[in-house]
């Protein structure tokens, strides 16, 4: 990612440097009109004097070139200090002897576009540029006539230091080794990678731009198939997509590998491909897409660098730490298989959070991973109190990101189920739960500041959500802006104190924490900002004036009271998102404009009507003024799965098989017309899609 940037000069800007491949990426990522003007303002057919003095400075340098057969090859060339100069802002100057031993040097012939990087690894600064060699003029080496140069972004860069091994001006007399697919050698060279460089290309309007780019993440994120495939994430970058728009138009990618502790460099060139839609891309943490490279061509050449590089102290790369690996997401796509069966997790830990909270962290015991969850929904979880002769369901919100390893459950001990997880349950037991669900949920890469307002134990979804936002924010380098207001009671019951502050520190100024208490009696007065109650006084004192989407957890009063101000104050029913407990539910006032979907709009039966049970093979009649399908289910015998009877949880959605339905309260879960959420549910009138007849798949 480019450093910030100047204002845009009243003068006219450049043509666009993006090519189709390029843009289709961009278009396809949502950012092809922003990067318009990026492109225009940052890529530039000179070097600037920061450029032409780092270059002066690096021991090695990255090569992309492209063979007369139209492969794409990857390089790594090293040379004494001072090899690499700019005699101008126009050309870039590489003293360089021809190597045949490298199958990119075929590339590197008068009048050839080429790609190249420079790197520091030690200090994670690199750049880029793209031109054409001329071979005239050059007494040694040859020059790059700077066809777009620009800066690069330090993300997934391992800091490595690097000692000379040999005169970098003498090439190794150990032969390289020839194949047309990976050997088992070349297959642990891969596996054990944390980086590779890869080359590409695209024939273009005007002429061959080639592109050579730096790849960073967790050893073994390239994963090998059985048929020598490699399969990469691609995580968030620069949103250029230089590499994978050349991919996009030709198909054609190099890749080079090095043993950064013998010097041997791995080079292969094949067939390449983009994913943009994949189960895999969900499963792999931090991917947002895939490259897919077929080798064709292998070239195994041992210490052909004269430099070895040592990992320096925490030289991990913050971002590549956030990432997956590709064992995690095979876990994950097993679990994803299993997300309508319940499915055994053990309390690995439990955590108290505050005097009525306690946390529970569960851990799979069935050998598939977690399914990923979206920050704000909530895990169903099945249980048997003590005393009780069969298991009880109970929908809580997980509390936290979808980026943590494990699911956590932070529970205010108040009912049957959580006094019974509070009292009885203990580190090692089992607890069944379900695939995560709600509709309550945020994005964390929204530009619009969010305002998450949580009271009591309606802390779960804010916390959860505000992990995403940080999390998010980080490996993308853009936190959102964020209010986070937070009362209690007292402080004795505030839970997460720590957790929170350190997420606010993390954020670097981004997040903005109000911490309220409603009997501050006991608390020392650095415990918290404001006494009292989360009102609308208190919003319009601690608020800028902006545009903001708002969410609110807690007790039903206090989201009501909340709620009914924000819209006093004509606040879109839209940006207002609100998450009940229980059968508790939100009185709204929709806008004007919002029209709801037509299933959701259906009147109830005003005559009696024959409600089957398909799965059962039973039959109940409904009455008009009667309760609810599951309640008459439950009258009927049958036990449903249910959690919240306010039609805010969707545990009890349930397909329709013949007629319709009405609800008597507007549903807060999402539903398809082909569902109904039966516990607010009614048969629908006969001008309404009902009838005599009513068919559930229960």
């Amino acid at each position: 990612m480019v450093a910030a940037l100047p204002p845009a000069s009243s003068a006219a800007l450049p043509a666009s440097p993006w090519h189709e491949g390029e843009i289709t990426l961009q278009r396809a990522a949502g950012v092809d009109e922003r990067m318009d003007g990026v492109g225009r303002r940052v890529i530039r057919d000179y070097l600037l004097d920061q450029h032409r003095d780092f270059y002066a400075l690096l021991p090695f340098v990255v090569l992309g070139a492209v063979d007369a057969a139209g492969d794409a090859w990857a390089t790594l060339r090293a040379g004494p200090k001072g090899f690499l100069q700019a005699p101008d802002e126009h050309h870039l100057h590489l003293d360089l002897a021809r190597d045949p031993a490298d199958p990119a040097d075929a590339g590197f012939e008068d009048g050839k576009g080429v790609g190249l990087l420079g790197i520091e690894l030690q200090s994670r600064r690199r750049n880029r540029l793209n031109g054409t060699i001329s071979r005239s003029g050059a007494a040694s080496g040859f020059d790059i006539l700077v066809t777009q140069s620009f800066g690069n972004c330090p993300q997934y860069i391992q800091q490595r230091d690097f000692t000379p091994s040999r005169d970098p001006q003498r090439f190794t007399d150990k032969p390289a080794r020839i194949a047309d697919r990976l050997d088992a050698h070349a297959r642990a060279v891969i596996a054990a990678a944390d980086t590779f460089f890869i080359a590409s290309y695209a024939d273009t309007d005007t002429g061959r731009q080639v592109d050579v780019s730096h790849r960073g993440g967790r050893a073994g994120f390239v994963r090998i198939d059985d048929d020598g495939t490699l399969t990469i994430p691609d995580f968030a970058g620069n949103l250029f997509f230089a590499t994978l728009g050349n991919i996009l138009l030709n198909g054609k990618a190099g890749l080079v590998f090095a043993d950064f502790e013998s010097g041997d460099l791995l080079q292969l060139t094949g067939t390449a491909e983009v994913i943009l839609d994949s189960p895999e891309i969900a499963a792999f943490q931090g991917a947002e897409r895939l490259l897919r490279v077929t080798p064709r061509r292998v070239v195994y050449r041992p210490d052909a660098l004269p430099l070895r590089w040592s990992l320096l102290p925490d030289g991990w790369s913050p971002n590549s730490l956030m990432t997956g690996s590709w064992d995690e997401a095979a876990t994950r796509l097993q679990a994803a298989e299993l997300a309508k069966a319940w499915r055994p997790f053990r309390v690995a830990r439990i955590v108290d959070e505050s005097s009525v909270i306690r946390s529970f962290h569960l851990e799979p015991v069935d050998g598939a991973g977690i399914i990923p969850h979206q920050a704000g929904q909530h895990l169903p979880i099945r249980v048997t109190p003590l005393g009780s002769d069969k298991p009880v369901l109970r929908t809580y919100t997980l509390s936290v990101a979808p980026s943590d390893s494990a699911y956590r459950l932070s529970i205010k001990r108040e009912g049957v189920v959580s006094r019974h997880l509070h009292d009885n349950v203990k580190v090692g037991d089992i607890i069944e739960a379900r695939a995560p669900a709600g509709d309550f949920t945020i994005d964390a890469v929204e530009t619009r500041p969010a305002v998450l307002m949580a009271a009591g134990i309606g802390v779960t979804p804010m916390l959860a959500m505000l992990r995403h936002i940080v999390y998010e924010g980080l490996r993308k380098r853009r936190i959102r802006p964020t209010w986070f207001f937070y009362a209690a009671r007292s402080k004795a019951e505030r839970a997460f104190d720590a957790e929170i502050a350190s997420l606010v520190e993390a954020a670097q100024g981004m997040v903005h924490l109000v911490r309220v208490l409603s009997d501050p009696a006991t608390a020392a007065a650095e415990d918290y900002d404001v006494a009292g109650r989360i009102d609308m006084a208190l919003l319009k004192a601690a608020l800028p004036f902006n545009d903001y989407d708002f969410y609110l957890c807690g007790p039903a009063p206090f989201m009501q009271s909340v709620y009914d101000g924000l819209r006093g104050l004509s606040i879109a029913d839209a940006r207002i998102h609100a998450e009940a407990f229980g059968p508790a539910s939100l009185n709204r006032k929709p806008d004007a404009a919002a029209q709801l979907p037509a299933h959701l709009t259906h009147a109830p039966a005003t005559a009696s009507v024959k409600v089957v049970f398909a799965g059962a093979g039973k039959e109940a009649r409904w009455e008009p003024g009667g309760g609810s399908l599951l309640e008459l289910a439950e009258a009927r015998g049958l036990q449903p799965e249910f959690s919240c009877r306010g039609g805010t949880c969707g545990t009890c959605r349930t397909r329709i098989l013949e007629g319709a339905v009405a609800y008597t309260k507007k549903p807060t879960a999402s539903v398809a017309p082909d569902e109904a959420l039966i516990c607010c549910a009614v048969p629908a009138a006969a001008e309404d899609g009902g009838g005599e007849r009513l068919q559930l798949d229960l």
